[in-house]
């Protein structure tokens, strides 16, 4: 080997010794920044699927047999209690009024006669109470096609929106037949179902204001207006699903919402001594999530970890971390279980401010 090639081959290897070198005080001089779990009170916004239904939504129904003869509203029509709606054709209920007042009439009159003879003791006082059972039977045969007749015309019980018709003009309709339904809008009975942890914690919690007034989430990912206020829980849970169902009433002076519509309740439940993380520190294996925990030597460590409840970008931790402990908060892309690194730390109330979300 000649000496311009030892030469060579010598300024080679140190040129590559000084950029392995480089390399590896360039790795060294990488920081990740890092922070701890925050831990303190706050509260979290809870969404339950939801079934809205009118305060009042009933069955309108013939209370006689007869012909539709008129009908004096529309379906979706408001209407005002008392309002008439539909007229069954009554002139054999007429009939039948004229019938019994007549006969009335008549005993009438053999009441007054029994009367003065048995006041001249022409006749016996039981044939005068027998007269006066035969006029009372009378009154109430007229009473009853009075009710008969009037059954014949259906008036709005309350005030409320019309719905589908299940009849039309000129229908034979029977005793019982469903005409259409009738729904008070003006308040919403709102019903969802809470499983049983959550229940307890509500109960607990009962008196809080931000327990019982709660939000409505509609089907178009719009929220309703008018908050409402949680009144009414059910007796007993449901064996099959471990949930009990509670009804929120909400105000509906516009209208806007209808019976059988569907959405969403958001109730905000109070948690206490909730550990928070930032969810941009976590990942995701096979739908499990996981940090990066460091341990006093700088090594991190894989930690899977639980999620108990979900605020915009913030997870609060169930079970899988300890107050204090340390995780990777950047760079969870550039490490691997098992590798030490360089790192700064970061207070975790600064971190969440510099997320923009502040926890309550």
């Amino acid at each position: 080997m000649t000496k311009s090639t030892l030469l060579l081959s010598f300024g080679i290897l140190c040129f590559g010794t000084s950029c392995t070198k480089h390399e590896e005080v360039k790795e060294e001089a990488v920081k990740y920044l890092v922070t701890s779990p925050l831990l303190q009170d706050t509260t979290i916004t809870k969404e339950y699927v939801a079934q809205v239904h009118a305060i009042q939504h009933i069955e309108l129904r013939a209370l006689e047999k007869g012909y539709l003869q008129k009908i004096y509203v529309d379906e979706g029509q408001e209407v005002r209690k008392g309002q008439l709606m539909f007229q069954i054709m009554p002139l054999m209920y007429e009939a039948e009024l004229k019938k019994s007042e007549a006969e009335a009439n008549y005993v009438g009159i053999e009441y007054q006669n029994t009367k003065r003879l048995a006041d001249n003791n022409v006749v016996s006082k039981s044939e005068l109470a027998l007269a006066a059972a035969k006029v009372g039977k009378a009154q109430a045969e007229v009473s009853l096609a009075k009710t008969h007749l009037s059954f014949t015309t259906i008036k709005a019980p309350f005030n409320g929106i019309m719905d589908h018709f299940q009849v039309r003009l000129g229908s034979l309709v029977d005793e019982g037949d469903l005409l259409t339904t009738l729904s008070d809008n003006s308040k919403m009975w709102v019903y969802f179902n809470v499983p049983e942890a959550e229940y307890l914690s509500y109960k607990t919690n009962a008196k809080s204001d931000n327990q019982t007034n709660v939000k409505l989430m509609m089907a178009n990912n719009e929220q309703f207006k008018y908050p409402g206020v949680v009144q009414t829980i059910e007796a007993d849970f449901n064996n099959e699903t471990g949930n009990i169902a509670f009804r929120a009433t909400f105000p509906n002076p516009e209208g806007l919402l209808r019976s059988g519509e569907t959405g969403s309740v958001l109730m905000t439940v109070p948690l206490k001594h909730a550990l928070i993380v930032p969810q941009k520190a976590t990942y995701e294996v096979l739908e499990k999530k996981y940090l990066y925990v460091l341990d006093d030597k700088g090594i991190v460590h894989q930690r899977e970890i639980t999620v108990g409840a979900e605020m915009p970008d913030l997870y609060i931790i169930k079970s899988g971390l300890k107050p204090g402990e340390k995780f990777l908060l950047e760079g969870i892309r550039k490490v691997k279980d098992g590798d030490k690194i360089g790192f700064t730390y970061e207070a975790p109330q600064q971190v969440i401010t510099h997320l923009g979300t502040h926890s309550e």
